[in-house]
């Protein structure tokens, strides 16, 4: 029964997890918000000028002082006022975090799954074991009807639109580092829905003339 239950439980906490994170990005909880971004863009900055081990160190040790600290103070209060409120992580401490064999295995079959799917379908639009559908991902990403241009000029331009990504990626690998790469992310990750909640209206409109012109381009 108890290895039954495990599945549920464990898509049950993925589920919470991404209500977490949605809740977080979308600053429902500015103060939890806040904080989140403040300690993830101080770990990311300190990634960029200490290597990770230190970082981890000092973060690992940041935690313990503060726990220590945190449960001197709560017993000192607790001797002081003769009062008997027990641990002050005890919820923590109870909280059942181990992971059960099955869900490990569910994860682990869930991984594989999804990267042999991504394996297959790289190796197929790379080397091109279907002309149609690289030339699909070439030109529009997403399209799903017949090419507009003669088959020449749509393998022209899929070799001109990869040439012109990898050259752009050469200057993108030139002037930042994958650190700085996530720190442009996490700012942008915590920004991004915020400035949209407030500008919804301006970024649709203008989202929408940016796909009109798109596809008036494509298909010329």
């Amino acid at each position: 029964m108890e290895e039954a239950s495990s599945p549920n439980h464990s898509s049950s906490s993925l589920k919470e997890l991404s209500q977490a994170a949605v809740q977080l990005i979308h600053w429902r909880e500015p103060k939890k918000s806040a904080a989140a971004f403040s300690v993830s863009l101080v770990v990311l900055v300190a990634m960029a000028t200490l290597s990770v081990i230190s970082v981890m160190s000092y973060l690992l040790l940041a935690c313990l002082c503060v726990t220590i600290t945190f449960r001197v103070y709560k017993s000192v209060i607790q001797a002081v006022q003769k009062s008997n409120e027990g641990h002050p992580f005890r919820s923590q401490l109870d909280r059942d975090i181990s992971v059960s064999s099955e869900s490990a295995r569910l994860l682990a079959e869930q991984c594989r799954t999804q990267l042999n799917r991504f394996s297959v379908q790289t190796r197929r639009l790379l080397l091109v074991e279907d002309l149609v559908d690289s030339l699909k991902v070439g030109l529009s990403g997403t399209s799903v009807g017949p090419s507009v241009h003669p088959p020449g000029l749509s393998w022209v331009l899929f070799l001109l639109q990869l040439a012109a990504v990898m050259w752009l990626m050469t200057y993108v690998g030139a002037m930042f580092n994958g650190v700085t790469i996530l720190i442009l992310a996490d700012v942008l990750f915590f920004t991004a829905p915020l400035i949209y909640q407030k500008k919804k209206s301006q970024i649709d409109r203008h989202v929408e003339l940016l796909q009109s012109n798109l596809e008036k381009v494509l298909q010329r």
